[in-house]
């Protein structure tokens, strides 16, 4: 990512009871807020540049 500021934009998602235990339980684990684990399976997914 680069140094430039960024917008922060809200983002409401609908989780399944499981899918939210998931997440509940990986942040339990590691430390680390859900919305930094969900900015970075963002981050980690390929998508085609667009050029203007």
């Amino acid at each position: 990512m680069n140094n430039k500021k960024w917008a922060v934009k809200r983002l409401t998602i609908n989780l399944t009871t499981s899918e939210a235990e998931i997440i509940k339980q990986y942040c339990a684990m590691t430390g680390r807020p859900a919305t930094d684990v969900i900015r970075e399976l963002i981050r980690s997914l390929e998508v085609e540049e667009i050029s203007n």
